[in-house]
């Protein structure tokens, strides 16, 4: 169960097709300068992705994860949702 005090919403799509739509604790991308967390209302940012992993965990304790292989993309943070386009 996600912790409802602790969520952003989180949208991941690769061209017209939707990968990922729900809540998450925590999310881990592949940026330019390595790997960085993203938790719930983050400071608004627009950052480039490099090939590798997008990891969306569910609960604070990492139960309920997902993971996204990416080619390269852009994450941006704002409002308390993150969108990731690849």
């Amino acid at each position: 169960m996600v912790n409802a005090g602790r969520v952003m919403r989180v949208l991941i799509l690769s061209g017209r097709e939707v990968r990922y739509k729900g809540e998450a604790y925590q999310a881990v991308l592949p940026g330019l300068d390595g790997e960085f967390s993203v938790l719930d209302f983050h400071q608004p940012f627009l950052y480039r992705l490099r090939k590798g992993i997008v990891k969306i965990k569910a609960t604070e304790k990492g139960r309920e994860s997902k993971v996204f292989p990416l080619k390269d993309g852009l994450a941006g943070f704002k409002g308390n949702s993150l969108l990731i386009l690849s």
